[in-house]
């Protein structure tokens, strides 16, 4: 499933299209993702974009009376294209935009949704989420509080969107390994001078990873058609049983919350 900076990468490939368009109409090809597509978003006609913003791996297209949320699943992708490409098999979304273009959303397996937020409202599946990586909001009391009664593993904490948002799987095996503490370990046993090094190494991996175009996965392309390049410079994910990139030991790998979890015994406590 693409991750915070897969979605937040998208956002910006789409953004300049949105820009200071205005939303034609709305073409349903296939209203059954993983929740019906509501009547509300079928419903917007020749209205202004406000703007085009992210909330944990949700993107909101926002309009006068309310935001239209896009997620993608986890092999939805989105492209811009002219409005007379002909749709494929697996294009279930237009938003035919003023410009003459449309943005699409094509998802062969249908877990992706669109959904609607009305103005002054907070959707259900976004009324509860924790603060963004790389908000101020997530700050060392944040994680020390959220850590402090844990017995739960320190990756499966990290990876609670009411902890916070969007550090999902490969980043928190990223993360932690760059921090030097096991995914394994008790939340409550992470030391306070472990947390210090952990707060600056999520921010600093995800932005990295936004920077360079998002992590490369199967199902995932930018806007633009190409691919992200973040993933060959992944220390561990994807690399259990190769050398550790510190001290040569093989890594582990095991499954942890039914997630594959790498790390370097070694060089991680």
């Amino acid at each position: 499933m693409p991750e915070l900076p897969e979605v937040e990468v998208s956002r910006q490939g789409i953004s300049p299209y949105l820009d200071n368009q205005r939303l034609v109409k709305v073409v349903a090809r296939q209203r059954q993702l993983r929740w019906w597509v509501p009547d509300e978003v079928i419903a917007q006609l020749d209205q202004p974009i406000l703007s085009v913003t992210r909330r944990a791996k949700y993107l909101l297209i926002q309009l006068p009376a309310g935001d239209i949320i896009l997620h993608l699943g986890m092999s939805g992708h989105l492209k811009v294209v002219p409005a007379d490409t002909p749709a494929t098999k697996h294009d279930h979304i237009d938003l035919l935009l003023s410009s003459g273009k449309v943005l699409r959303l094509n998802d062969t397996r249908r877990f992706g949704a669109v959904l609607w937020q009305a103005k002054g409202e907070v959707h259900p599946l976004l009324a509860s989420l924790g603060p963004e990586p790389l908000s101020d909001r997530f700050n060392l009391a944040h994680l020390q509080a959220a850590f402090a009664k844990r017995n739960s593993a320190v990756k499966l904490v990290l990876m609670d969107n009411h902890v916070v948002v969007g550090v999902g799987n490969i980043y928190a095996n990223e993360a932690l390994f760059k921090a030097g503490i096991l995914p394994t370990k008790p939340a409550k046993q992470v030391t306070d001078a472990q947390l210090a090094r952990l707060l600056p190494v999520i921010k600093e991996t995800l932005a990295a990873a936004i920077k360079q175009g998002g992590t490369t996965l199967r199902d995932f392309s930018q806007a633009d058609g190409k691919p992200g390049y973040f993933a060959q410079q992944l220390l561990v994910y994807g690399r259990g049983g190769q050398p550790c990139t510190s001290c040569g030991k093989d890594l582990a790998e095991i499954r942890l919350g039914q997630r594959s979890t790498v790390f370097c015994a070694s060089c991680q406590q």
